[in-house]
């Protein structure tokens, strides 16, 4: 079994190379030859978190196992770490036998951003030139990475309430906004990765034709988009079933009527990928992909890990 610890992974998990399993893995999935039940979550009374378990299985001529075992500490930020902390481990299809055990929190850090570098390459325009980006974690670093070779961006912009942290993500790659009004304004990509249970954007601010990576946080309290941004945009998801359970701000604009649930979903990623659903239909037309994060995406992200690192020469086998 080969152990990769974090920075072993971020050496394996180029984000351009993660973007390409992530494409062909989210396309598989849309033709049922990826599979995966929605992820559980688990409070326990008193605990400064919770606990989440995200299996998958992908078929083939070599077919996988995976299973992401993660603790989300809503606390951690604060002491300067991720809040995602747990392991991937993968298991050798016809066996099931365990095969590698990764650091969950570099894989989802890569494959997150390596997905809305999917979605940008696929739903943006093409003339894209303005990016911006509301957040200052672990995401926002992982995003201005992975975003910025799939359109030729002139402009970057970062915002968070803390100044210090956004100073920190743009690190001389982007300008630091004041405000999330002024960072979005006129920008034609826009992530937005926070774990807020407000609007962090809204639709007025919105510039004709922009496209929205929204990737904040899986649980149906956080809400990153108002309800009229929903409304107005051709909305892409990752898995509709996801959307239908985690996804807040979808599911107060169904509660409120103001869209009519599935009919307003346009397709999910992977059948855009997969030719099974039409994606952007015309330079205007405001873009939303709502990422929720995928256990076949940690399968596939933690599959070209351990690919590459045995190609390097890196990370510790050990026998069980």
């Amino acid at each position: 079994m080969l152990i990769l610890g974090h920075d072993e992974v971020l050496a394996a998990l180029r984000p351009e190379d993660c973007a390409d399993s992530m494409a062909e893995i989210l396309a598989a999935h849309a033709r049922g030859e990826a599979q995966m039940p929605l992820r559980a979550m688990i409070p326990f009374e008193g605990a400064a978190g919770f606990m989440a378990t995200m299996p998958a299985w992908r078929g083939g001529p070599e077919p996988v196992f995976s299973l992401k075992s993660l603790c989300i500490m809503p606390g951690n930020p604060a002491r300067g770490l991720d809040s995602h902390q747990g392991t991937v481990t993968l298991f050798e299809g016809s066996t099931g036998m365990p095969t590698a055990i990764l650091d969950a929190s570099a894989v989802t850090a890569v494959r997150t951003a390596a997905v809305s570098a999917v979605a940008t390459r696929v739903l943006a325009r093409e003339d894209a030139c303005v990016l911006a980006i509301l957040g200052a974690g672990v995401q926002a670093r992982a995003h201005l990475t992975a975003l910025r070779p799939v359109r030729s961006f002139a402009e970057v912009r970062v915002f968070a309430p803390n100044q210090a942290h956004a100073r920190a993500v743009a690190d001389g790659r982007a300008s630091v906004s004041a405000s999330a009004e002024e960072a979005v304004r006129g920008a034609d990509v826009v992530v937005t990765a926070t774990t807020s249970s407000e609007p962090v954007l809204r639709r007025a601010w919105l510039a004709s034709g922009a496209h929205i990576n929204a990737i904040g946080a899986s649980v149906p309290s956080a809400r990153e988009l108002d309800v009229e941004t929903v409304v107005d945009c051709a909305l892409f998801c990752d898995s509709r079933e996801s959307l239908r359970a985690e996804a807040g701000e979808y599911r107060q604009a169904v509660q409120q009527g103001a869209i009519d649930g599935d009919d307003h979903v346009r397709g999910s990623l992977g059948e855009v990928l997969a030719g099974l659903a039409p994606g952007r239909r015309s330079p205007e037309e405001l873009t939303v992909f709502r990422s929720l994060g995928l256990a076949v995406e940690d399968l596939a992200a933690a599959w070209h890990a351990v690919a590459a690192a045995r190609r390097l020469g890196i990370g510790v086998e050990v026998a069980l």
